[in-house]
């Protein structure tokens, strides 16, 4: 391992490498800190910007993305009482309360402070962790990867919303629109409709462009306005001791970060929960950990703390089940793993017996965000409030043409914009009927892997079943499968004891 960070080091310190992560930090702190505009949505429109790059300059573009826009959303969270992304809504519970105090800065260098630690944590356990587990992955054959698909589409549950069965309509969904195009195997059409552009599926960008940026923005026009002008004016204590953090609240508030971290980073290494969910639990363990849990919700700053600590640490370890396994952690990273798969690298355990030498270097990229987006929000404090302030006449039209710009630009097709203006159209109709849209991106871009994988093991078997489960590692993934799918139908049953 210390032979590939070496040679990673000597890969990443190139000045466009270095740029990307700049430019991604930047772009992706703004679009998180303006409500509406989440980490998701930067990562999906800066995606197509990264077509004709280099591998390791387009990773770092997103991942830089990805890192500034979660940190991003605690800024208005903290200033305007409006989480710019999911992963911040705990945020504002003492955030917010201490901006009306007058210590918004210092519930900002909080956030931040925070948020650098453990993002720094938890990529030291993505470097530690995922080349040991991809060597494991590679005894995996169809058998094991069909079980390990079926295993992993159970993570549908943990994104589906409110509701369960919504969630599975949107995955099913998502698995039906995987199989148009060319069967894989026999190559005849299936459900292209004589169209000769759906001959090779429906091209992942377009979709999810449309299903994440554009749905937003229809979704966002068709709300009214309710912001007023007074909502701006932010009180600024002139005290010093108002306007920082000091050791003695930083050492108060450490086991608070390094137990948000713990359980942020658990979190991030299984797929599909999620920032929002880590946020609230590391909150809600704080609270119950602390020595004063009344002072939660009315300025703490260790509620700033371990919110903040909770979403940071899920960002770096949900590359390890990505990077290892190729599978998503999350909704982000399953839009990275699309510009894996257009460079030409297909995620999973071989990655690290073929190109290990880039996938360090990206790991260190990772650790060079943190300090890029720790000066970046240090500077962007000041100004980032006046991001709600950015009419929606000016926001959204700029963020139509990356739609359309973005869709065109991988296959130069006009059908593609046609793609993306349709899923926008269902992404619309999905959030406002509360639909979550996650399930069907997942179940997408799965589908084809577990495909192929259930298909090669049927020819290896002759169409027997039973290799499922006489090869170990796909008979654990069986089982962890029916656990699975028994511990969701559990919980569902109880919620609805409890509604």
């Amino acid at each position: 391992m210390l032979d590939n960070l070496i040679s990673g080091l000597g890969i990443i310190f190139h000045w466009e490498h270095i740029l990307a992560i700049v430019v991604g930090s930047s772009l992706g702190l703004v679009v998180g800190a303006i409500p509406g505009l989440t980490a998701t949505m930067a990562v999906a429109l800066i995606l197509p910007m990264t077509f004709d790059m280099d591998f390791v300059t387009s990773i770092m573009l997103l991942v830089g993305a990805y890192k500034g826009g979660i940190f991003g959303g605690s800024i208005t969270a903290i200033l305007l009482n409006t989480p710019g992304t999911p992963a911040s809504a705990a945020t504002v519970l003492d955030g917010y309360t201490l901006t009306k105090q007058g210590k918004g800065v210092k519930a900002l260098k909080m956030a931040k402070y925070s948020s650098t630690l453990a993002d720094f944590c938890s990529d030291l356990v993505l470097i530690a962790v995922a080349a040991p587990l991809a060597a494991v992955a590679l005894k995996f054959g169809p058998p094991e990867i069909a079980m390990l698909i079926a295993f992993s589409l159970t993570i549908v549950a943990g994104v589906a919303g409110k509701s369960i069965i919504k969630g599975l309509i949107a995955g099913t969904l998502g698995l039906l629109l995987a199989t148009v195009g060319l069967d894989p195997i026999m190559t005849t059409r299936r459900l292209s409709f004589n169209i000769v552009e759906l001959d090779s599926g429906i091209s992942l960008i377009p979709l999810l462009i449309g299903l994440f940026a554009l749905s937003e923005v229809l979704f966002q026009l068709g709300k009214k306005s309710e912001t007023h002008e007074d909502q701006f004016v932010i009180k600024h204590s002139t005290l010093p001791a108002d306007n920082r953090v000091s050791w003695i609240e930083f050492k108060r508030s450490l086991r608070t970060i390094i137990r948000g971290t713990a359980i942020g980073t658990g979190i991030g290494i299984i797929p599909g929960i999620g920032t929002g969910i880590a946020s609230f639990m590391s909150y809600a363990q704080a609270k119950r950990a602390s020595k004063t849990p009344e002072k939660f919700g009315q300025g703490s700053l260790e509620g700033i703390a371990a919110s903040e600590s909770g979403n940071s640490a899920v960002v770096g370890a949900t590359f390890i089940p990505l990077l290892t396994m190729g599978i998503p952690g999350d909704i982000i990273t399953a839009v990275i793993m699309g510009a894996f798969m257009i460079q030409g690298f297909i995620p999973g355990p071989l990655l690290f017996q073929d190109h290990a030498q880039i996938i360090y270097a990206i790991f260190i990229g990772f650790i060079i965000c943190d300090i890029v987006y720790f000066v970046i929000g240090t500077i962007a404090m000041k100004y980032a409030a006046y991001l709600s302030k950015v009419p929606r006449g000016v926001l959204f039209p700029i963020v139509l043409v990356f739609c359309v710009v973005g869709s065109y630009a991988i296959q130069h097709s006009l059908f593609d914009i046609g793609i993306m203006v349709f899923f926008g159209i269902v992404g619309f109709f999905m959030i406002k009927f509360g639909f979550a849209t996650a399930p069907l991106l997942i179940a997408f871009i799965l589908s084809p892997i577990g495909e192929a994988a259930l298909r090669q093991s049927l020819l290896m078997s002759g169409g027997s079943l039973i290799i499922f489960v006489t090869r170990p590692i796909a008979l654990g993934f069986l089982i962890l499968t029916l656990i699975s799918i028994f511990g969701i139908m559990r919980s569902h049953h109880k919620r609805q004891g409890v509604n």
